[in-house]
């Protein structure tokens, strides 16, 4: 029994902490959303560097709830300020299909598919077109769910599909982000 304290007691002493959700803080771009943290980093980011980053999204946040996948898109743009890059050198793009489509419509069509809550998106989104960050929806899903063009938030394109958003800002530059 005493070894099995003595090894409990070595094991709880030698095991790193976790910093955990407090070691994230807003960011200075984008401070309402994309919360960071401060990071020692051995990769610097080329001084001049320009990101050309796409996000595909297919999933949904729960009803009324922000989309991770969305507020990491504002998270990356806090991350790279925050390291120094310019705003105007981060340029992104987001591709949602599936479920995830229904994240960044209007009030009116997405409470009809989340329970009639309001869509906790759409101050993010704003947020997020207002630094550039180019959205469009996969007009295959858009057909399959009934979303029509002025279903969408404002900013917000349709594309003939997500598979054409992606050829097209692939050919214009943009990375995929796999995450």
């Amino acid at each position: 029994m005493r070894l099995l304290i003595i090894s409990l007691v070595f094991f709880i002493v030698s095991t790193p902490g976790f910093a955990g959700p407090e070691a994230f803080h807003p960011g200075v771009a984008i401070p309402e959303f994309g919360k960071i943290a401060d990071v020692k980093s051995d990769q610097p980011i080329p001084k001049g560097a320009v990101f050309k980053v796409r996000f595909d999204i297919a999933r949904a946040a729960k009803a009324g709830q922000i989309n991770r996948q969305l507020d990491t898109t504002a998270r990356f743009i806090n991350m790279h300020v925050a390291a120094g890059m310019k705003g105007k050198n981060i340029q992104l793009a987001v591709v949602l299909h599936g479920p995830g489509a229904v994240d960044v419509t209007r009030d009116r069509y997405y409470g009809t598919q989340n329970e009639h809550a309001e869509n906790g998106n759409a101050a993010l989104v704003k947020t997020l077109i207002a630094h550039g960050v180019k959205f469009y929806v996969c007009g295959q899903t858009a057909a399959y769910y009934g979303i029509d063009n002025e279903d969408l938030l404002p900013g917000v394109n349709m594309s003939l599909s997500a598979l054409t958003a992606h050829a097209i800002l692939y050919h214009e530059g943009y990375a995929l982000n796999p995450f």
